[in-house]
């Protein structure tokens, strides 16, 4: 793989978490994360324009934070890399904004990247192995859950996705109506710990056909099982029930799928990508069938600068440019994504 030469600044400001990244080649320099988690948990959930709000203020401090941490001065850097899509609208403009007036300020060229290329790139930071291509990539997020062959960088093929809910949009519908609060995913998997998930009987969705996963039925099936059971609801068992059949459908559609298309390869990405069972469940069986299993470290598992400075740095490589007229656009499937060789 050809790296883009130079420090590359990424920025991410898909959804609510503001970060600002330096990488050269596949290393990172540093990967600031500011987390609006704390802001947005009295509204049980992402409020779109608080969180623009949000990004406004918190972008220079981040910006300020990475320079310094990674020793390189504003003058060294030689590209921006920034996610323009998809995601809130409001909330990649405060991102795309600024990456357009530190270009033009700095003379440097800039690249708009792809939420979800970002995350499938995730897994060559500072990785001292290659990841093999072909290979398979499961996105698990809140808005995404898909299985796609990443047969090159910029060379993608999905082969599998969600038909209505994605899987961590099960996470935190599911906690909401267990009470847990936000983030979902992560107060589903807390209280699971000392869950028993044989407890209570969810639905496992697995569609017939090897082309879709299905998660909207189990909103429908844990609103039934809190108004059953009412106060006798034991909660870590409920969130420990509702964790293991999400895993369970999954783990289940990636393993036939693997299988079928005889892949020795497998990488885990997303938000998603970071709960503990899901990572352990596809280890085991991955380590079963004689495939390699490759997730990111936990940090780059959220939304992350770092992503989106590596996926930048290969399409800067390969010539890619935008101009100032690089949009922001809410919705945009990685079918849509221009192929570009290395």
């Amino acid at each position: 793989m050809k790296w883009f030469e130079g420090p590359v600044l990424g920025i991410e400001s898909s959804c609510d978490e503001t970060s600002v990244a330096i990488t050269v080649n596949q290393m990172v320099k540093t990967n600031v994360v500011t987390s609006q988690a704390d802001l947005h948990r009295q509204w049980g959930g992402v409020v779109p324009e608080v969180a623009s709000r949000a990004h406004v203020e918190a972008f220079l401090p981040a910006l300020e934070l990475a320079l310094s941490e990674s020793g390189i001065s504003a003058n060294k850097i030689k590209a921006i890399a920034v996610s323009n899509r998809p995601g809130l609208v409001g909330a990649l403009s405060v991102g795309v904004t600024a990456a357009k007036a530190l270009a033009l300020a700095w003379n440097v060229p800039l690249v708009g990247v792809h939420h979800l290329e970002g995350h499938m790139m995730s897994p060559l930071a500072d990785s001292p192995d290659p990841i093999p291509f072909p290979h398979a990539c499961l996105i698990v997020s809140g808005g995404h859950t898909e299985l796609v062959l990443v047969q090159a960088p910029g060379r993608y093929e999905v082969l599998s996705e969600t038909m209505d809910d994605a899987a961590g949009e099960a996470f935190d519908k599911g906690a909401r109506l267990l009470g847990l609060g936000y983030p979902g995913g992560l107060r589903i998997q807390e209280a699971a710990i000392t869950g028993n998930p044989k407890r209570y009987r969810l639905p496992v969705a697995i569609p017939n056909d090897a082309y879709h996963f299905s998660f909207s039925g189990l909103k429908t099936a844990v609103l039934r099982l809190v108004e059953t059971e009412g106060a006798n609801l034991n909660v870590n068992d409920a969130a420990a029930s509702l964790q293991a059949v999400i895993v369970e459908a999954l783990a289940t559609k990636v393993r036939h799928a693997l299988d079928h298309l005889q892949i020795r390869t497998l990488t885990l990405v997303g938000g998603v990508a970071a709960n503990v069972a899901l990572r352990e469940r596809l280890a085991r069986d991955c380590d079963q069938d004689g495939v390699r299993f490759i997730t990111p470290a936990l940090s780059l598992c959220t939304d992350n600068a770092a992503m989106i400075a590596l996926a930048g740095s290969l399409r800067l490589a390969s010539g890619q440019r935008d101009d100032h007229h690089l949009e922001a656009l809410p919705n945009a499937p990685i079918r849509s994504l221009e192929p570009f060789g290395i």
